[in-house]
Protein backbone atom coordinates (compact mmCIF):
# COMPACT_ATOMS: atom_id res chain seq x y z
CA UNK A 1 0.00 0.00 0.00
CA UNK A 2 1.50 3.37 -0.96
CA UNK A 3 1.71 6.33 1.42
CA UNK A 4 -1.37 8.14 0.01
CA UNK A 5 -3.61 5.04 0.22
CA UNK A 6 -2.28 4.28 3.71
CA UNK A 7 -3.15 7.80 4.92
CA UNK A 8 -6.62 7.79 3.37
CA UNK A 9 -7.41 4.30 4.77
CA UNK A 10 -6.57 5.27 8.34
CA UNK A 11 -8.27 8.65 8.05
CA UNK A 12 -11.55 6.91 7.10
CA UNK A 13 -11.15 4.38 9.95
CA UNK A 14 -10.53 7.12 12.50
CA UNK A 15 -13.58 8.98 11.14
CA UNK A 16 -15.84 5.91 11.55
CA UNK A 17 -14.52 4.76 14.94
CA UNK A 18 -14.38 8.19 16.58
CA UNK A 19 -17.30 9.79 14.75
CA UNK A 20 -15.15 12.72 13.73
CA UNK A 21 -14.89 14.20 10.26
CA UNK A 22 -12.62 12.74 7.60
CA UNK A 23 -10.67 15.97 7.63
CA UNK A 24 -10.05 15.66 11.37
CA UNK A 25 -9.00 12.07 10.86
CA UNK A 26 -6.54 13.14 8.21
CA UNK A 27 -5.09 15.74 10.57
CA UNK A 28 -4.74 13.13 13.29
CA UNK A 29 -2.83 10.66 11.14
CA UNK A 30 -0.62 13.49 9.83
CA UNK A 31 0.23 14.40 13.42
CA UNK A 32 1.13 10.79 14.17
CA UNK A 33 3.37 10.60 11.09
CA UNK A 34 5.03 13.92 11.97
CA UNK A 35 5.80 12.71 15.49
CA UNK A 36 7.34 9.57 13.98
CA UNK A 37 9.87 11.61 11.98
CA UNK A 38 13.42 11.62 13.39
CA UNK A 39 14.23 14.77 15.39
CA UNK A 40 17.15 16.89 14.13
CA UNK A 41 20.02 17.33 16.53
CA UNK A 42 21.22 20.81 17.43
CA UNK A 43 24.40 20.13 15.44
CA UNK A 44 22.41 19.18 12.32
CA UNK A 45 20.25 22.26 12.59
CA UNK A 46 23.27 24.49 13.14
CA UNK A 47 24.99 23.05 10.07
CA UNK A 48 21.88 23.71 7.97
CA UNK A 49 21.73 27.27 9.27
CA UNK A 50 25.42 27.77 8.45
CA UNK A 51 25.00 26.37 4.94
CA UNK A 52 22.10 28.73 4.30
CA UNK A 53 23.99 31.77 5.56
CA UNK A 54 27.10 30.92 3.55
CA UNK A 55 24.87 30.67 0.50
CA UNK A 56 23.58 34.17 1.32
CA UNK A 57 27.17 35.40 1.52
CA UNK A 58 27.93 34.12 -1.96
CA UNK A 59 24.66 35.43 -3.40
CA UNK A 60 25.29 38.88 -1.93
CA UNK A 61 28.93 39.08 -3.00
CA UNK A 62 28.32 37.83 -6.53
CA UNK A 63 25.48 40.27 -7.18
CA UNK A 64 26.27 43.40 -5.14
CA UNK A 65 29.97 43.83 -4.43
CA UNK A 66 32.21 46.84 -5.04
CA UNK A 67 35.53 44.94 -5.12
CA UNK A 68 36.11 45.18 -8.87
CA UNK A 69 35.16 48.87 -8.99
CA UNK A 70 37.58 49.60 -6.14
CA UNK A 71 40.30 47.66 -7.95
CA UNK A 72 39.64 49.55 -11.19
CA UNK A 73 40.16 52.85 -9.41
CA UNK A 74 43.38 51.67 -7.74
CA UNK A 75 44.76 50.42 -11.06
CA UNK A 76 43.56 52.99 -13.57
CA UNK A 77 43.24 56.20 -11.55
CA UNK A 78 46.19 55.69 -9.19
CA UNK A 79 48.43 53.03 -10.79
CA UNK A 80 51.54 51.36 -9.37
CA UNK A 81 51.89 52.18 -5.67
CA UNK A 82 55.49 51.73 -4.53
CA UNK A 83 55.97 52.68 -0.88
CA UNK A 84 57.00 56.30 -0.45
CA UNK A 85 55.50 57.39 -3.78
CA UNK A 86 52.65 59.87 -4.36
CA UNK A 87 50.61 56.96 -5.73
CA UNK A 88 50.98 55.04 -2.45
CA UNK A 89 49.75 58.11 -0.57
CA UNK A 90 46.78 58.43 -2.93
CA UNK A 91 45.90 54.76 -2.37
CA UNK A 92 45.89 55.31 1.40
CA UNK A 93 43.45 58.20 1.07
CA UNK A 94 41.19 56.43 -1.42
CA UNK A 95 40.81 53.14 0.44
CA UNK A 96 40.32 54.97 3.73
CA UNK A 97 37.46 56.94 2.17
CA UNK A 98 35.90 53.79 0.70
CA UNK A 99 36.01 51.98 4.03
CA UNK A 100 34.43 55.06 5.60
CA UNK A 101 31.37 54.65 3.35
CA UNK A 102 30.56 51.16 4.68
CA UNK A 103 29.12 52.21 8.04
CA UNK A 104 31.84 50.51 10.08
CA UNK A 105 32.40 51.13 13.77
CA UNK A 106 35.85 52.63 13.17
CA UNK A 107 38.20 53.55 10.30
CA UNK A 108 41.71 54.88 10.91
CA UNK A 109 45.24 55.18 9.52
CA UNK A 110 48.14 53.61 11.41
CA UNK A 111 51.52 55.33 10.94
CA UNK A 112 54.59 53.50 9.69
CA UNK A 113 57.90 54.64 8.23
CA UNK A 114 58.74 53.22 4.79
CA UNK A 115 61.83 53.16 2.57
CA UNK A 116 61.79 55.50 -0.42
CA UNK A 117 63.44 53.91 -3.45
CA UNK A 118 62.94 55.36 -6.94
CA UNK A 119 63.66 53.46 -10.18
CA UNK A 120 64.61 56.62 -12.11
CA UNK A 121 65.12 56.93 -15.86
CA UNK A 122 64.89 53.92 -18.14
CA UNK A 123 67.55 51.32 -17.34
CA UNK A 124 69.51 49.46 -20.01
CA UNK A 125 71.47 46.24 -20.51
CA UNK A 126 73.17 45.70 -23.86
CA UNK A 127 75.23 42.77 -25.12
CA UNK A 128 78.39 44.28 -26.63
CA UNK A 129 79.69 42.96 -29.95
CA UNK A 130 78.93 39.28 -29.46
CA UNK A 131 80.54 36.96 -32.01
CA UNK A 132 77.21 35.34 -32.91
CA UNK A 133 74.61 38.14 -32.76
CA UNK A 134 76.55 41.39 -32.51
CA UNK A 135 75.25 44.07 -30.16
CA UNK A 136 71.64 44.10 -28.92
CA UNK A 137 69.58 45.12 -25.89
CA UNK A 138 68.21 42.68 -23.34
CA UNK A 139 64.77 43.18 -21.80
CA UNK A 140 65.55 44.03 -18.21
CA UNK A 141 64.31 45.91 -15.17
CA UNK A 142 66.13 47.05 -12.06
CA UNK A 143 65.58 45.03 -8.90
CA UNK A 144 64.00 46.90 -6.01
CA UNK A 145 66.39 48.55 -3.53
CA UNK A 146 69.29 48.20 -5.97
CA UNK A 147 72.05 50.79 -6.02
CA UNK A 148 72.69 52.52 -9.37
CA UNK A 149 75.58 51.81 -11.69
CA UNK A 150 78.35 54.39 -11.82
CA UNK A 151 77.43 57.42 -13.94
CA UNK A 152 77.59 56.39 -17.59
CA UNK A 153 77.10 52.72 -16.75
CA UNK A 154 79.61 49.87 -16.65
CA UNK A 155 80.89 47.21 -19.04
CA UNK A 156 82.09 43.79 -17.88
CA UNK A 157 82.33 40.16 -18.87
CA UNK A 158 79.42 37.93 -17.81
CA UNK A 159 79.77 34.69 -15.86
CA UNK A 160 76.72 32.40 -15.64
CA UNK A 161 75.83 30.44 -12.49
CA UNK A 162 72.95 28.24 -11.37
CA UNK A 163 73.23 28.69 -7.61
CA UNK A 164 74.72 30.70 -4.78
CA UNK A 165 76.98 27.75 -4.00
CA UNK A 166 78.39 27.93 -7.52
CA UNK A 167 79.46 31.52 -6.85
CA UNK A 168 81.33 30.26 -3.79
CA UNK A 169 83.05 27.58 -5.85
CA UNK A 170 84.12 30.11 -8.51
CA UNK A 171 85.44 32.40 -5.80
CA UNK A 172 87.34 35.60 -6.43
CA UNK A 173 89.29 34.14 -9.32
CA UNK A 174 86.14 33.39 -11.33
CA UNK A 175 83.96 36.32 -10.26
CA UNK A 176 86.05 39.42 -9.54
CA UNK A 177 85.42 42.29 -11.95
CA UNK A 178 82.57 40.45 -13.67
CA UNK A 179 78.78 40.61 -13.88
CA UNK A 180 77.33 37.44 -12.35
CA UNK A 181 74.31 36.07 -14.23
CA UNK A 182 72.07 33.94 -12.00
CA UNK A 183 70.12 31.70 -14.37
CA UNK A 184 68.37 29.03 -12.29
CA UNK A 185 64.77 28.59 -13.57
CA UNK A 186 61.73 28.06 -11.38
CA UNK A 187 61.13 24.31 -11.32
CA UNK A 188 58.30 23.52 -13.80
CA UNK A 189 57.75 20.13 -12.14
CA UNK A 190 56.37 21.80 -9.01
CA UNK A 191 52.56 21.76 -9.16
CA UNK A 192 52.42 24.49 -6.52
CA UNK A 193 54.03 27.44 -8.28
CA UNK A 194 54.74 29.15 -4.94
CA UNK A 195 56.98 26.22 -4.09
CA UNK A 196 58.76 26.71 -7.41
CA UNK A 197 59.16 30.40 -6.63
CA UNK A 198 60.56 29.63 -3.20
CA UNK A 199 63.09 27.29 -4.78
CA UNK A 200 64.50 29.98 -7.08
CA UNK A 201 64.05 33.37 -5.43
CA UNK A 202 67.14 33.15 -3.22
CA UNK A 203 69.26 34.15 -6.23
CA UNK A 204 67.29 37.42 -6.48
CA UNK A 205 67.24 38.19 -2.78
CA UNK A 206 70.79 37.14 -1.84
CA UNK A 207 72.58 36.69 -5.16
CA UNK A 208 73.95 40.22 -5.60
CA UNK A 209 75.61 40.24 -2.18
CA UNK A 210 77.01 36.75 -2.69
CA UNK A 211 78.54 37.91 -5.97
CA UNK A 212 79.87 41.12 -4.39
CA UNK A 213 81.61 39.03 -1.72
CA UNK A 214 84.04 37.88 -4.42
CA UNK A 215 84.44 41.20 -6.21
CA UNK A 216 81.66 41.15 -8.83
CA UNK A 217 80.66 44.56 -10.21
CA UNK A 218 77.05 43.75 -11.09
CA UNK A 219 74.37 41.05 -11.11
CA UNK A 220 71.76 39.89 -13.60
CA UNK A 221 68.99 37.57 -12.41
CA UNK A 222 66.64 35.41 -14.44
CA UNK A 223 63.02 36.53 -13.91
CA UNK A 224 60.91 34.56 -11.45
CA UNK A 225 58.34 32.85 -13.68
CA UNK A 226 57.81 29.48 -15.33
CA UNK A 227 56.86 31.26 -18.57
CA UNK A 228 59.30 31.94 -21.38
CA UNK A 229 58.35 35.51 -22.29
CA UNK A 230 59.60 39.04 -22.85
CA UNK A 231 58.51 40.56 -19.52
CA UNK A 232 61.24 41.13 -16.91
CA UNK A 233 60.04 40.61 -13.33
CA UNK A 234 61.26 43.04 -10.70
CA UNK A 235 61.26 42.27 -6.98
CA UNK A 236 63.20 43.18 -3.90
CA UNK A 237 66.78 42.28 -3.05
CA UNK A 238 68.46 42.42 0.33
CA UNK A 239 72.03 43.59 0.62
CA UNK A 240 74.32 42.08 3.23
CA UNK A 241 76.02 44.77 5.37
CA UNK A 242 79.24 42.75 5.15
CA UNK A 243 79.88 43.28 1.41
CA UNK A 244 79.79 46.11 -1.14
CA UNK A 245 76.46 46.96 -2.78
CA UNK A 246 76.45 46.26 -6.51
CA UNK A 247 73.72 47.09 -9.08
CA UNK A 248 71.32 44.27 -9.89
CA UNK A 249 68.74 43.76 -12.61
CA UNK A 250 66.22 41.13 -13.71
CA UNK A 251 66.29 39.72 -17.24
CA UNK A 252 63.23 38.37 -19.06
CA UNK A 253 63.25 34.59 -19.33
CA UNK A 254 63.47 34.63 -23.13
CA UNK A 255 66.50 36.91 -23.05
CA UNK A 256 68.00 34.87 -20.21
CA UNK A 257 67.85 31.87 -22.55
CA UNK A 258 69.42 33.90 -25.35
CA UNK A 259 72.24 35.15 -23.12
CA UNK A 260 72.89 31.62 -21.86
CA UNK A 261 73.13 30.33 -25.45
CA UNK A 262 75.67 33.04 -26.29
CA UNK A 263 77.76 32.19 -23.23
CA UNK A 264 77.87 28.56 -24.31
CA UNK A 265 79.80 29.70 -27.40
CA UNK A 266 82.36 31.86 -25.59
CA UNK A 267 82.87 35.02 -23.52
CA UNK A 268 80.20 37.75 -23.60
CA UNK A 269 80.55 41.33 -22.45
CA UNK A 270 77.58 43.42 -21.34
CA UNK A 271 76.93 47.13 -20.85
CA UNK A 272 74.75 47.79 -17.80
CA UNK A 273 73.18 51.11 -16.74
CA UNK A 274 70.69 51.86 -13.96
CA UNK A 275 69.49 55.23 -12.67
CA UNK A 276 67.76 54.25 -9.43
CA UNK A 277 68.28 55.90 -6.08
CA UNK A 278 67.35 55.58 -2.42
CA UNK A 279 66.21 58.59 -0.41
CA UNK A 280 65.43 59.21 3.25
CA UNK A 281 62.57 57.06 4.64
CA UNK A 282 59.10 58.60 4.46
CA UNK A 283 56.01 58.54 6.67
CA UNK A 284 53.15 56.39 5.44
CA UNK A 285 50.19 54.43 6.80
CA UNK A 286 48.34 51.16 7.07
CA UNK A 287 44.61 51.63 6.45
CA UNK A 288 42.29 49.94 8.96
CA UNK A 289 38.53 49.50 9.33
CA UNK A 290 36.60 47.30 11.75
CA UNK A 291 33.25 46.06 13.01
CA UNK A 292 33.33 45.73 16.79
CA UNK A 293 32.38 42.37 18.28
CA UNK A 294 29.20 42.20 20.34
CA UNK A 295 30.23 39.37 22.71
CA UNK A 296 34.02 38.99 22.49
CA UNK A 297 35.36 42.31 21.14
CA UNK A 298 38.80 41.49 22.55
CA UNK A 299 39.12 38.59 20.08
CA UNK A 300 40.15 40.02 16.71
CA UNK A 301 39.78 38.45 13.27
CA UNK A 302 41.91 40.25 10.68
CA UNK A 303 41.54 40.10 6.91
CA UNK A 304 44.01 41.97 4.77
CA UNK A 305 46.33 42.47 1.82
CA UNK A 306 49.14 44.90 1.00
CA UNK A 307 48.30 48.25 -0.53
CA UNK A 308 51.71 48.96 -2.04
CA UNK A 309 52.85 47.47 -5.35
CA UNK A 310 55.69 47.68 -7.81
CA UNK A 311 55.30 50.64 -10.13
CA UNK A 312 56.20 48.73 -13.29
CA UNK A 313 52.52 47.70 -13.66
CA UNK A 314 49.26 48.52 -11.87
CA UNK A 315 49.52 46.11 -8.93
CA UNK A 316 46.25 44.38 -9.83
CA UNK A 317 46.90 40.80 -8.73
CA UNK A 318 49.76 41.82 -6.41
CA UNK A 319 48.09 42.95 -4.29
CA UNK A 320 45.21 45.22 -5.22
CA UNK A 321 43.06 42.10 -5.45
CA UNK A 322 43.78 41.08 -1.86
CA UNK A 323 43.02 44.58 -0.58
CA UNK A 324 39.64 44.93 -2.27
CA UNK A 325 38.64 41.36 -1.32
CA UNK A 326 39.36 42.19 2.31
CA UNK A 327 37.32 45.38 2.08
CA UNK A 328 34.50 43.40 0.46
CA UNK A 329 34.33 41.03 3.44
CA UNK A 330 33.23 43.94 5.63
CA UNK A 331 30.91 45.29 2.95
CA UNK A 332 29.12 41.97 2.54
CA UNK A 333 28.66 41.40 6.27
CA UNK A 334 27.31 44.93 6.72
CA UNK A 335 24.86 44.57 3.85
CA UNK A 336 23.60 41.27 5.24
CA UNK A 337 23.01 42.92 8.62
CA UNK A 338 25.35 40.49 10.31
CA UNK A 339 26.30 41.34 13.91
CA UNK A 340 29.61 39.63 14.71
CA UNK A 341 30.46 38.22 18.10
CA UNK A 342 34.13 39.03 17.64
CA UNK A 343 35.85 42.11 16.22
CA UNK A 344 36.37 41.81 12.47
CA UNK A 345 39.12 44.08 11.18
CA UNK A 346 40.33 44.83 7.66
CA UNK A 347 43.99 45.91 7.43
CA UNK A 348 45.57 47.22 4.22
CA UNK A 349 49.30 46.96 4.87
CA UNK A 350 51.90 49.33 3.43
CA UNK A 351 55.35 48.35 2.14
CA UNK A 352 55.17 44.56 1.83
CA UNK A 353 57.14 44.64 -1.42
CA UNK A 354 60.41 46.19 -0.29
CA UNK A 355 60.51 46.33 3.47
CA UNK A 356 57.47 44.97 5.40
CA UNK A 357 57.27 48.20 7.39
CA UNK A 358 53.47 48.09 7.58
CA UNK A 359 53.25 44.51 8.81
CA UNK A 360 55.94 45.08 11.41
CA UNK A 361 54.31 48.31 12.63
CA UNK A 362 50.94 46.61 12.93
CA UNK A 363 52.35 43.62 14.81
CA UNK A 364 54.37 45.82 17.17
CA UNK A 365 51.38 48.05 17.95
CA UNK A 366 49.12 45.03 18.54
CA UNK A 367 51.59 43.47 20.96
CA UNK A 368 52.15 46.77 22.76
CA UNK A 369 48.38 47.18 23.28
CA UNK A 370 47.99 43.58 24.39
CA UNK A 371 45.60 42.74 21.55
CA UNK A 372 44.79 39.13 20.76
CA UNK A 373 44.34 38.15 17.13
CA UNK A 374 42.33 34.96 17.23
CA UNK A 375 42.79 34.59 13.48
CA UNK A 376 44.36 36.55 10.63
CA UNK A 377 43.69 35.93 6.93
CA UNK A 378 45.97 37.39 4.25
CA UNK A 379 45.12 37.48 0.56
CA UNK A 380 48.36 37.95 -1.39
CA UNK A 381 48.36 35.25 -4.05
CA UNK A 382 46.33 36.97 -6.75
CA UNK A 383 42.67 37.29 -7.65
CA UNK A 384 42.27 33.93 -9.38
CA UNK A 385 39.68 31.15 -8.81
CA UNK A 386 39.55 30.20 -5.10
CA UNK A 387 40.98 26.81 -4.15
CA UNK A 388 40.93 27.08 -0.36
CA UNK A 389 43.00 28.23 2.59
CA UNK A 390 46.33 27.26 4.11
CA UNK A 391 46.93 27.43 7.87
CA UNK A 392 49.85 28.12 10.15
CA UNK A 393 50.32 28.87 13.86
CA UNK A 394 52.74 28.45 16.72
CA UNK A 395 53.49 24.73 17.03
CA UNK A 396 52.08 24.62 20.54
CA UNK A 397 48.55 25.50 19.35
CA UNK A 398 48.38 24.58 15.66
CA UNK A 399 47.07 21.01 15.88
CA UNK A 400 44.14 21.80 18.15
CA UNK A 401 43.08 24.96 16.31
CA UNK A 402 43.35 23.37 12.87
CA UNK A 403 41.35 20.36 14.07
CA UNK A 404 38.50 22.73 14.96
CA UNK A 405 38.66 24.51 11.60
CA UNK A 406 38.73 21.25 9.68
CA UNK A 407 35.26 20.37 10.96
CA UNK A 408 33.97 23.14 8.68
CA UNK A 409 35.28 21.46 5.54
CA UNK A 410 31.81 20.07 4.54
CA UNK A 411 30.41 23.61 4.55
CA UNK A 412 33.16 24.99 2.29
CA UNK A 413 33.70 22.00 0.00
CA UNK A 414 30.63 22.78 -2.19
CA UNK A 415 32.41 25.99 -3.19
CA UNK A 416 35.59 24.20 -4.22
CA UNK A 417 37.52 25.13 -1.07
CA UNK A 418 40.01 22.89 0.72
CA UNK A 419 41.71 23.42 4.07
CA UNK A 420 45.34 22.41 4.56
CA UNK A 421 48.50 23.15 6.51
CA UNK A 422 50.75 25.69 4.79
CA UNK A 423 52.00 29.26 4.69
CA UNK A 424 49.94 32.32 5.56
CA UNK A 425 51.33 35.73 4.63
CA UNK A 426 54.30 38.02 5.20
CA UNK A 427 52.32 40.91 6.70
CA UNK A 428 50.50 38.82 9.30
CA UNK A 429 53.64 36.88 10.23
CA UNK A 430 54.50 39.22 13.15
CA UNK A 431 51.23 38.14 14.84
CA UNK A 432 52.37 34.51 15.19
CA UNK A 433 53.67 35.05 18.71
CA UNK A 434 50.08 35.74 19.87
CA UNK A 435 49.28 32.07 19.17
CA UNK A 436 46.25 32.69 17.03
CA UNK A 437 45.67 31.02 13.66
CA UNK A 438 47.40 32.53 10.61
CA UNK A 439 45.64 31.82 7.32
CA UNK A 440 46.55 32.32 3.69
CA UNK A 441 43.79 32.61 1.10
CA UNK A 442 44.79 30.22 -1.67
CA UNK A 443 43.53 30.81 -5.22
CA UNK A 444 44.63 28.83 -8.27
CA UNK A 445 48.33 29.62 -8.64
CA UNK A 446 49.19 28.47 -12.14
CA UNK A 447 49.05 31.90 -13.82
CA UNK A 448 50.09 34.10 -10.92
CA UNK A 449 53.78 34.23 -11.78
CA UNK A 450 52.99 35.17 -15.37
CA UNK A 451 52.05 38.61 -13.99
CA UNK A 452 53.92 38.86 -10.68
CA UNK A 453 56.07 42.02 -10.47
CA UNK A 454 55.70 42.85 -14.18
CA UNK A 455 54.23 45.55 -16.40
CA UNK A 456 51.43 43.10 -17.29
CA UNK A 457 49.99 43.04 -13.74
CA UNK A 458 47.07 45.22 -14.79
CA UNK A 459 43.32 45.34 -14.24
CA UNK A 460 42.73 43.51 -17.54
CA UNK A 461 44.47 40.44 -16.08
CA UNK A 462 41.85 40.12 -13.29
CA UNK A 463 38.54 38.32 -13.88
CA UNK A 464 35.70 40.05 -12.03
CA UNK A 465 33.86 36.84 -11.11
CA UNK A 466 37.01 35.12 -9.85
CA UNK A 467 37.81 38.19 -7.75
CA UNK A 468 34.33 38.16 -6.21
CA UNK A 469 34.41 34.41 -5.58
CA UNK A 470 37.57 34.98 -3.59
CA UNK A 471 35.92 37.71 -1.54
CA UNK A 472 32.94 35.45 -0.84
CA UNK A 473 35.22 32.58 0.20
CA UNK A 474 37.05 34.80 2.66
CA UNK A 475 33.75 36.08 4.06
CA UNK A 476 32.44 32.53 4.55
CA UNK A 477 35.51 31.55 6.57
CA UNK A 478 35.33 34.76 8.61
CA UNK A 479 31.67 33.98 9.42
CA UNK A 480 32.59 30.51 10.73
CA UNK A 481 35.55 31.81 12.71
CA UNK A 482 33.37 34.48 14.26
CA UNK A 483 30.42 32.24 15.09
CA UNK A 484 32.36 29.36 16.62
CA UNK A 485 35.74 30.74 17.65
CA UNK A 486 38.74 28.43 17.91
CA UNK A 487 38.38 27.05 21.42
CA UNK A 488 37.24 23.44 21.46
Amino acid sequence: MNEKKFTNFWAHRISRWSKVSYKAGLAAIAAVLWMALPVKSDAQQSMEDDALFIRKIYDQTLTDCSAYDWLAFLCKKIGGRLAGSPQASAAVEYTGQMLDTLGLDAVWKQPCTVPHWVRGDKERVRVVSSFKLGSFDLRTTTLGNSVPTPEGGLVAEVVEVQSLDEVDRLGEEGVSGKIVFFNRPMNPQEINTFSAYGGAVDQRGSGPSRAAKYGAVGALVRSMTTEIDDHPHTGSLGYSPDFPKIPAMAVSTRDAEKLSDLLADGPVRVFMETNCNSFDPKPSFNVIGEIKGSEHPEQIIVIGGHLDSWETGEGAHDDGAGCVQSMAVLQTLMRLGYKPKRTIRCVLFMNEENGLAGGRAYGAAANEKGEFHMAAIESDRGGFTPRGFTFDADESVFAEKFKKVYTWQPLLEPYGLSLSKGGSGADIGPLKSQKGLLIGFYPDSQRYFDYHHTETDRLEAVNKRELELGAASMTALVYLLDKYGLDR
